[in-house]
């Protein structure tokens, strides 16, 4: 009873509450980039390697320079990056999209070792830097993804560019006919997304002051659950993001009061969570009709 009573004191914190927005900025940054990609009809399953070129790009760039800045801005540049190549594979090449998808990630993987080999002699992690560490009111990724959440709502239901995306995403064929680019509206949904996925990116390595091989650790596909949970929608998938992040915060304290259940168990937590919910909770809006659907 004493572990449980430690535990609901831990929650029940500020200390916890930060802990929780620190978590979920990964999830919520790479869930609206995969929002903005379905929404205008590619199926987003190079999430994970959005995030993980993201965290090495801001890593790399704040190691070598010392700005966190140049570092943030690397790591939405290295985002777009994946976002260009899916989308001359997807769109350009008309590849099957799951497949591009799980083929870039496999390659962020393989990639992100190899550059660490050849830059620093090792292909686990890259030498500390001053990030921003533990710190969330005072970190600029946090404020960030705040202003990078209200900014994707507006762009995807309010303006111009976010009815020719749904609208791609819902009916190419009659986006076509009204003398708009599907392509060149889909080709720009995935460039932005993947910026800002690889934002999400910089978050995790910023974060720990350096870059670990695999630092993703399947956040990236985490992030596509809560994109469907949410309903393809951008409000309604920043509340799952930020649901699964207070599940992993909730993990992480359950390790550090200690409750006898075996760690391996607990550190499956949030994926458990992301499992049920998704096959128990209804998702909030309609599949895009044409997603996954080549030109």
């Amino acid at each position: 009873m004493s572990a449980v009573h430690d535990l609901i004191l831990a929650v029940w914190s500020v200390a916890f509450v930060a802990q929780t927005v620190r978590i979920t900025v990964p999830y919520l940054l790479a869930a609206l980039g995969g929002a903005l990609c379905e929404r205008s009809g590619i199926v987003d399953l190079a999430l994970e390697a959005k995030l993980l070129c993201g965290a090495f790009a801001a890593a790399v760039l704040g190691y070598e320079t010392g700005s966190i800045a140049i570092a943030i801005a690397g790591a939405a540049l290295a985002g777009a990056a994946v976002g260009a190549v899916q989308a001359l594979w997807s769109i350009r090449l008309g590849a099957d999209q799951i497949v591009t998808g799980v083929a870039l990630n496999m390659a962020a993987y393989g990639l992100t070792r190899y550059l660490l080999q050849i830059r620093y002699g090792q292909g686990a992690n890259s030498p500390e830097l001053a990030g921003t560490g533990s710190a969330v009111w005072s970190s600029p990724l946090v404020w960030l993804a705040v202003l990078l959440t209200v900014g994707t709502i507006v762009l995807v239901e309010r303006t111009r560019f976010g009815l020719r995306l749904r609208a791609a995403g819902e009916r190419p064929d009659a986006t076509a006919a009204a003398g708009v680019s599907v392509a060149r509206t889909r080709a720009a949904a995935v460039l932005l997304g993947s910026a800002i996925a690889g934002v999400g990116g910089a978050q995790l390595s910023l974060a720990v002051n350096g870059f670990v091989a695999e630092m993703s650790s399947g956040r990236g596909y985490v992030a596509l659950a809560a994109v469907i949970m949410g309903g393809w929608r951008p409000a309604w998938v920043a509340l799952v993001c930020l649901g699964f992040g207070a599940a992993e915060a909730v993990q992480a304290r359950m390790q550090s009061v200690g409750t006898g259940l075996p760690a391996e168990l607990v550190r499956l937590l949030p994926y458990v969570v992301a499992l049920v919910l998704l096959a128990t909770i209804r998702s909030r809006g309609r599949t895009p009709s044409a997603l996954g659907t080549p030109l």
